[in-house]
């Protein structure tokens, strides 16, 4: 059982920056491959960025990539979302996901993650 507790949303100004955080606990964080998400308010939830167990592979939507940075620290337990050059379509609700399948390949699909954190609300205004 893994359980995630995202932290560092907030109000940010367009072209701004953040770094989110999510803390993991359990002894097999370091095996999952971990992924953000994000929640805008009647929309669905859209895949932002993964990062495989070890930290040598890393994939991005689209709509973030060169912007946004997916990291891990398996010693704490821990992985980040830095944000840069925010603008206001990136407001949401973002969530990290941990897939437990142990050493399978990144994706995109929520419905393989199977721990969510309850998610940090970032807000960036125009």
């Amino acid at each position: 059982q893994v359980q995630l507790v995202e932290s560092g949303g907030g109000l940010v100004q367009a072209g701004g920056s953040l770094r989110l955080s999510c803390a993991a606990s359990g002894r097999t964080f370091s095996n999952y491959n971990m992924g953000w998400f994000r929640q805008a308010p009647g929309k669905e939830r859209e895949f932002v960025a993964a990062i495989r167990w070890s930290g040598g592979s890393t994939y991005y939507a689209d709509s973030v990539k060169g912007r946004f940075t997916i990291s891990r620290d398996n010693a704490k337990k821990t992985v980040y979302l830095q944000m840069s050059s925010l603008k206001p379509e990136d407001t949401a609700v973002y969530y990290c996901a941990a897939d437990r399948r142990i050493f399978a390949v990144l994706t995109t699909t929520p419905g393989n993650y199977d721990y969510w954190g309850q998610g940090t609300q970032v807000t960036v205004s125009s």
